[in-house]
This record gives C-alpha cells, sequence and structure tokens, in this order.
C-alpha cells in the first residue's frame, strides 16, 4: 500500500491545536529534554487525530513538525508506520479486526464474514452511512482472548459470527457496549471459571517483627563489644 493511497485526498486548507489541545502539549512536552522534543510525536499525533474527528490531516502533520522541529516527513514516517493512525476520514466506529495467527485459529475469518454480511465493508472500507470503519491490523495483543477487534479506543475479545453480529447490532444503535470478553471472561482466566487462587483470602496487617532470643543476645554482645 503506497503512502498516497493512505492520504485522504480531500485536505482541510489548515489544523490548528485548540486552546485545551496545547495546553495538554505543554504538559507532554515536560517529560522530555529539550533536545528530544521528536520523542514526543507519537502523542502529539494522537492529539491531533483525537482533534480532528479521529483522523490525521496533512496540515496537522506540518503543525506537528513545528512543534516539535522536526522535518515533516519524519512525522509523516511515523504516521503511516502504526495501524492507529488514520489518515483519511474514518467511520464513527473505527473497527480493527486482528488476523494474526492466534485470532485466525480462533475463528477471526468469522469474524470477518459477519462484518462483511451486517455492514458490506471490506478492510480498508467505509460504510455507505459513514457509520463503520474497516480495517485488518497485525496483533492487537489480546491473543489469550482470541479473536477480538478494537474498535476506536475499546477491545471486544472472545468473538464470534453471533456476538459480532450482535455488537454491530448495538453499535447501530449507538449502544456501546462494555468493553472486554463477550463471554464475561475475567482478564483471561479459563471459560469455565478460575481453576486456582478460586478463594481471596484477607490477611491481618502483618504484627511488627519481634527481635528473637538468640538476636537479643547478639545484640548485646555486640553493644558490650563482645564477638
Amino acid at each position: 500500500m503506497s503512502i498516497n493511497s493512505r492520504i485522504a485526498d480531500d485536505q482541510p486548507e489548515s489544523f490548528a491545536f485548540s486552546a485545551e489541545s496545547k495546553k495538554a502539549i505543554k504538559t507532554i512536552l515536560a517529560k522530555y529534554p529539550k533536545d528530544r522534543k521528536a520523542s514526543a510525536v507519537i502523542p502529539l499525533l494522537d492529539l491531533a487525530q483525537r482533534q480532528h474527528d479521529n483522523w490525521i490531516p496533512m496540515k496537522a502533520i506540518e503543525a506537528i513538525a513545528e512543534t516539535l522541529e522536526m522535518a515533516e516527513i519524519r512525522v509523516l514516517e511515523v504516521a503511516t508506520f502504526y495501524t492507529m493512525f488514520n489518515l483519511r476520514p474514518v467511520g464513527k466506529y473505527f473497527i480493527q479486526l486482528c488476523g494474526t495467527t492466534p485470532c485466525w485459529l480462533r475463528g477471526s475469518d468469522d469474524v470477518t464474514r459477519c462484518i462483511h454480511d451486517k455492514i458490506g465493508i471490506k478492510s480498508g472500507e467505509t460504510s455507505a452511512d459513514g457509520k463503520f470503519s474497516l480495517l485488518e491490523v497485525e496483533c492487537l495483543g489480546a491473543c489469550v482472548n482470541a479473536p477480538m477487534v478494537q474498535i476506536n479506543d475499546d477491545y471486544y475479545e472472545d468473538l464470534d459470527y453471533e456476538t459480532t453480529a450482535e455488537l454491530i447490532e448495538r453499535l447501530s444503535r449507538d449502544d456501546v457496549p462494555p468493553a472486554g470478553s463477550v463471554q464475561g471472561r475475567q482478564g483471561s482466566q479459563p471459560l469455565p471459571g478460575p481453576t486456582s487462587l478460586e478463594n481471596v483470602t484477607s490477611f491481618p496487617k502483618t504484627a511488627k517483627k519481634t527481635q528473637s532470643a538468640s538476636g537479643k543476645a547478639q545484640k548485646s554482645k555486640a553493644q558490650d563489644g563482645g564477638v
């Protein structure tokens, strides 16, 4: 995929960070040495994307480059490397579908098929109503609860065709479900429930350690100059 295909054809004439964003930038830059401003490029790209309806126009790339005293191409290199950054408009619900081996083995093809059946889009496309966009991405790091998708900032895990269909239906009504496992698993525990650490015991506060008799004797000898 070429860089040009990643960048929107229709671009705004200008972009400026809001007063709130500028305040956030000041806080972000304070975390880095003054001669290492470029280290803040990812946080600023994220900030620009959140300010600009979940995508980053080229004017924002220029603004970030100026703020961080970087070449514009360097900012663009970072923005095009990570799938978390959108350089063209996306739907209200941006679905990133993991198709890497663990998710694939656990049924990500069924999730893909459901999204195509229910919304009519493939990877890289946006629905006609502008509500959904889909992008197949590499590992999102939730392999133990595969297959999964990331929708905007949230992970939805343990999906199959039916639960994906229900998820899409709820989002179509702007009824955003709680993030996490759709099967109700806590963390990555087995489906039947926890197999270890089943009971959580509240231990009382540990009493202050008392010095043993032998310890007292040794301390007494030391104070007396003995060995």
